[in-house]
């Protein structure tokens, strides 16, 4: 290092980070010397702090080889730095749709079980699912994970949930974030955040002013919680405290509790995608449940009515309230309560949707 750069005006760190030579595929563990004063650059400082960059690059060409699995053609230099490319090939007018969710503490329960798998999908699946309550068809997806401790096997069975829901809908995994983050207390963390982007042309997004009186409310059943509600869940059945209610099995379920739990969040894509254009417009049924999630899509001067009775609510919800003694009204606000679609169609229109859809209800109006 030349003296002028040792006199330099820059604050140390800065200057550190400026003339410390990064090599590709070797490791460096030079002394600099910066006024007088020596600097060890090492990875074992950072290594002692909890985090270690030897597993974390070996992780990177992990995710690489997984990530290249939900590739086409459409993504361009896959092997390039700092931000994905992505070609919009086959729309005319394109409209970007994108949206950014995630799994939310759901992830505990996974960890209780040791099963990632399908959280990983979940996460792909929940911001896919909408994406596509605007009428949108999803092109790439990026992630971000953080966790205090690095357990390759876990992250490899995430990151092949989360390939196998990218693969699902056709959408790219083109970039993402991995974090380790070693908290204070030693204890074990992981988070989850997903971000989508699709399009689609602007004849195919909903319009709120196509609806009117009379139009049919159609609901396509969840398969169970999905992604939301499990802190009220971990709640109920204490699950921090006495994990091994995760293996019980209640009346009424076909599996233990903690494998109903963590059932997929259902992908509505590839099942709603050749109707769309017989919506007018359609609901993710997510952390609001049907009171909070069916008046965003509806014009001020329109209402939603259900019919009582007109779809099967699974037995968990039924467990859950009774275990908790949590009141009916909170229920269908925190859960889907066994919809995790509506649609709005025309009255002329829903025999179509239901002879393409066996799943398909008419709910309400």
């Amino acid at each position: 290092m030349s003296r002028n750069r040792t006199q330099s005006s820059f604050p140390l760190a800065m200057r550190v980070a400026l003339f410390y030579p990064f090599t590709a595929g070797r490791r460096s563990n030079q002394v600099w010397t910066t006024q007088g004063r020596s600097i060890h650059l090492t990875r074992e400082a950072y290594r002692s702090s909890g985090v270690n960059l030897d597993e974390m690059d070996t992780l990177k060409e992990r995710i690489k080889a997984f990530a290249s699995a939900t590739h086409g053609p459409e993504v361009l230099n896959p092997e390039g730095g700092f931000a994905g490319l992505y070609r919009l090939n086959g729309f005319k007018q394109p409209v970007l749709v994108a949206s950014t969710d995630g799994v939310g503490t759901k992830t505990k329960v996974a960890a209780q079980l040791g099963h990632y798998e399908s959280i990983g999908q979940d996460l792909v699946t929940l911001n896919v699912n909408d994406i596509l309550a605007r009428g949108a068809k999803p092109l790439f997806f990026l992630d971000y994970v953080s966790f205090t401790t690095l357990d390759q096997q876990v992250m490899d069975t995430l990151l092949r949930g989360i390939v196998w829901g990218c693969r699902e809908v056709g959408c790219a995994l083109i970039g993402g974030e991995t974090a380790q983050m070693p908290g204070p207390d030693g204890s074990d963390h992981m988070e989850l955040v997903g971000f989508v982007v699709g399009a689609a042309e602007p004849d195919g997004l909903f319009d709120e002013s196509s609806m009117q009186p009379g139009d049919y409310l159609v609901g396509f059943p969840s398969s169970g919680l999905h992604t939301n509600g499990f802190s009220l869940v971990r709640s109920v059945f204490n699950t921090d405290e006495n994990p091994s209610v995760l293996y019980r099995r209640f009346e009424g379920l076909q599996h233990a509790l903690g494998e109903e739990l963590l059932v997929r969040h259902r992908c509505y894509y590839p099942m709603l995608a050749p109707v769309l254009n017989l919506f007018k417009g359609l609901s993710h049924i997510t952390g609001g449940g049907l009171p909070g999630k069916m008046p965003a899509i509806l014009p001020d001067d329109l209402a939603a009515e259900f019919i009582s009775g007109s779809w099967k609510i699974p037995p968990i919800f039924e467990i859950i309230q009774k275990e908790g003694n949590v009141d009916p009204e909170e229920m269908y606000r925190v859960f889907n309560m066994g919809l995790g679609m509506v649609a709005v169609c025309a009255e002329g229109d829903l025999a179509a949707i239901t002879d393409k859809i066996p799943d398909a209800l008419m709910v309400g109006r």
